[in-house]
């Protein structure tokens, strides 16, 4: 997953703690962190059949 990315998700992360998110950036928050979730899972798997 590209740094930008992930670095979206924190940035959404530390904006949520000061106000609440738009919808807009509720949305944004959510695709990107099922998308890492997805690659997370992806990269776990491959791990594993490489044991």
């Amino acid at each position: 997953m590209e740094k930008e990315k992930i670095d979206r998700i924190n940035e959404l992360g530390r904006l949520m703690k000061q106000r609440e998110l738009t919808e807009e950036e509720k949305a944004e928050q959510k695709a990107l962190r099922e998308e890492y979730l997805s690659y997370v899972r992806t990269t776990l798997r491959q791990d594993k059949k490489g044991d």
